[in-house]
């Protein structure tokens, strides 16, 4: 069975996966290139500074490989530190480099793209408004990097929903220019439900889209699968969050369930067994391996 086919019957049965499941690009340059740099320097401590990507297969299977996880920086650091996908803070930089780690940036090159249209919104007076998720760290430094440039840190705000913007209306409505950035995993959906709210309290509204084109071409094929489909699996980690968006997408489409792994299909049988056509989807960080071992075990239950 090849990943990517289209098709897999049983019965009376289909199993759709779709075609741009698992690795976006930019998560697939971070693994391939943090392997490569440990079987380039065999005898150096090599260390990533949080999560390469959100999936915990593959953190284990770098930690096996002698690729550290780093969840603080310690006194004193020596060999290679590796910027994860997600990217970090300018204060975070020279944080690891002061430690006396060799850093190598693998922040993906959209996430950087968002980072410098805030800072550029930031520098050219606008009230930063920041779409995604409070505590993720995408936002995290780009929040940071946007807030050191300001001349005033409450010129820079995250906004993970509608409500939390409608609690500093006061200070929009102030603003005499606002801009806004997106975690590159945020929806559509959402961009334009911000934007329809704020273009009747902003003077000037500058809107600079962010999402990734692979975020977006992902959440476009999904919604199209889930209507073709009776259930959907999603699959990757929940703390995701491209894919628990994918997710929350096709919840309002069609019967939905999200895992990590395959083993978690014992709890859906009943759905599974009932379902005709069963739609498969996996977030950016989600490996073959895994998604090939999830549409196996769906075959065996039908």
């Amino acid at each position: 069975m090849t990943l990517k086919e289209s098709w897999f019957n049983t019965i009376k049965k289909t199993i759709k996966l779709a075609k741009n499941a698992g690795f976006c690009y930019g998560v697939k340059r971070a693994v391939d290139t943090t392997k490569k740099i440990k079987q380039d320097n065999p005898l150096k401590t090599i260390s990533v500074l949080g999560e390469l990507i959100h999936n915990s297969h593959v953190t284990n299977e770098l930690e096996n490989l002698g690729i550290n996880t780093l969840s603080t920086l310690p006194e004193k650091g020596n060999g290679i530190c590796i910027i994860r996908s997600h990217g970090e803070s300018d204060d975070t930089f020279n944080e690891i480099q002061s430690k006396g780690f060799e850093i190598v940036d693998l922040t993906c090159l959209d996430v950087k793209k968002v980072q410098q249209k805030a800072v550029e919104l930031v520098c050219n007076g606008y009230f930063v408004i920041i779409l995604g998720k409070y505590d993720h760290p995408e936002v995290s430094a780009i929040y940071t990097n946007a807030k050191n440039q300001s001349n005033d840190a409450n010129n820079v705000f995250v906004a993970q929903n509608l409500e939390a913007l409608k609690g500093i209306e006061p200070r929009i409505k102030k603003a005499a220019k606002v801009g806004i950035v997106l975690q590159t995993t945020q929806t559509k959906e959402f961009l334009i439900e911000v934007v329809n709210y704020l273009s009747q309290l902003c003077k000037i509204l500058k809107v600079q889209n962010t999402i990734c084109p692979s975020t977006t071409l992902r959440q476009e094929e999904a919604k199209k699968l889930g209507k073709e489909s009776d259930l959907m699996v999603v699959v990757g980690s929940k703390k995701s969050a491209n894919t628990t968006h994918l997710a929350q997408i096709l919840e309002s489409i069609t019967d939905t369930i999200h895992i990590e792994h395959q083993d978690e299909l014992k709890n859906f049988e009943d759905k599974i067994k009932k379902a005709q056509h069963i739609g498969v989807t996996a977030g950016a960080s989600t490996p073959d391996s895994i998604i090939n071992k999830v549409i196996n075990k769906l075959e065996n239950i039908n």
